[in-house]
């Protein structure tokens, strides 16, 4: 079970990151139709820790934005929306097991452990192939995504990428890790 993490931003830096929020919504209508840009920074203020959790996306380069509603929830589904993986997020095995498995060379980090400490989630397959609806992503990067437990107790863990016209979600050993494979997170507020 993910820790909680409540962590605040200054009305300084608050106000920066939804002024950036706000841009990118309003630059990229087509990921989230219909959708007014007020009710999702009103949701966003009433959840500091959430609108904490964005930072962390934007800092690390994962360009974060709205690509849904969830009616029955009431929630407001952010994904990272960066070209690539984000930047700030590569060169890391898939989680801690993956990571302490490793003899030798060790990345500082893994991609469960970092969602964790930012307070998402990475995304799943059916995510990643939405994501992928909504523009062309990972075509020079990957990206890895959260894996079914039944794959991760044979050592492996899954990735996407955007290739020769087509999303393709594959797998690797958990313990790998690549200079363009970083991971994409889900933030539901």
């Amino acid at each position: 079970m993910a820790k909680k993490i409540i962590k605040g931003l200054s009305a300084k830096q608050k106000q920066e990151l939804l002024s950036v929020l706000k841009a990118r919504f309003e630059k990229n209508v087509k990921r989230h139709k219909g959708l007014d840009w007020s009710k999702v920074e009103k949701k966003l203020e009433a959840h500091p820790d959430k609108l904490w959790s964005l930072s962390e996306m934007e800092v690390t380069g994962g360009e974060p934005d709205v690509v849904g509603y969830d009616k029955k929830k009431g929630e407001f589904i952010f994904y990272d929306c960066s070209e690539e993986t984000p930047k700030g997020r590569r060169s890391v095995c898939y989680d801690r097991e993956g990571l302490e498995s490793r003899k030798e060379h060790r990345p500082k980090n893994s991609a469960v452990d970092m969602a964790v400490d930012m307070g998402i989630e990475l995304l799943t397959e059916e995510e990643y192939r939405a994501l992928q609806q909504l523009g062309t992503f990972d075509t020079k990067t990957s990206s890895w995504l959260h894996t079914p437990d039944t794959i991760r107790a044979h050592g492996g863990a899954i990735f996407g990428d955007f290739r020769y016209g087509q999303t393709f979600v594959y797998h690797n050993g958990a313990q790998s890790y690549y200079a363009a494979r970083g991971f994409r997170g889900v933030l539901r507020v």
